[in-house]
């Protein structure tokens, strides 16, 4: 049955589709990612947002390092079948490595970038120190 919903999917010559994570309460864009078919099946079987992570050449689980999941309430496939939403829930309120709610928290404002979100938690104390 998945094999037949990934079908539908219109991957781009690298084999990827974009996805938009959205709160499923608010209706707030958290991030974008790609993902591969093996990022969508495992998210489809799982029930927890994975991605293809670019840099790393590899399966990426949302919170596997950080804790903060994503637990998918809906997918959604545009009519051009090349990009998904993925509406979830963010388990501890951040989807950003930076520690905010948001990916998207700059707001550009009379012609400069302005953060116009909070840091929730540091990255050192998300991910440990670097270095």
């Amino acid at each position: 049955m998945i094999k037949s919903l990934i079908s539908d999917i219109q991957w781009d010559d690298r084999g990827l589709v974009t996805v938009v994570v959205q709160d499923y309460k608010s209706a707030k864009i958290l991030m974008v990612a790609w993902a591969n078919e093996a990022a969508i099946i495992k998210s489809i079987e799982d029930g927890r947002a994975c991605f293809w992570s670019r840099s790393r050449s590899a399966l990426w689980l949302k919170g596997e390092s950080s804790g903060h999941y994503q637990l998918i309430k809906d997918i959604y496939l545009d009519c051009d079948g090349d990009t998904l939403v993925f509406k979830v829930e963010q388990v501890g309120g951040i989807a950003c490595h930076t520690g905010r709610n948001s990916c998207f928290f700059k707001r550009l404002d009379k012609g400069e970038w302005v953060n116009n979100e909070p840091v929730i938690k540091n990255e050192e104390d998300i991910y440990g120190k670097h270095g």
